[in-house]
């Protein structure tokens, strides 16, 4: 995973934490919890895609110093 995937992972529990407090706390809240879902898929969506995504190829230099033909 990469860095901003990681840190989005982060973000999803660190708000599923503390959408679970304030539901604790002063009772269920319908939005808050639909915008914690949408975060969720969100985060699968960018987990998804940064573990489908080809290896960077590396750029090789050239052959020889100098210009090129």
């Amino acid at each position: 995973m990469s860095g901003p995937t990681k840190a989005m992972c982060a973000i999803t529990v660190a708000a599923l934490v503390l959408t679970t407090a304030y539901t604790v706390a002063l009772g269920s809240s319908g939005w808050l919890w639909f915008g914690w879902v949408v975060l969720g898929v969100v985060t699968i969506g960018m987990a998804a895609a940064d573990s489908s995504a080809p290896a960077r190829a590396r750029r090789r230099g050239p052959s020889r110093p100098g210009p090129q033909p």
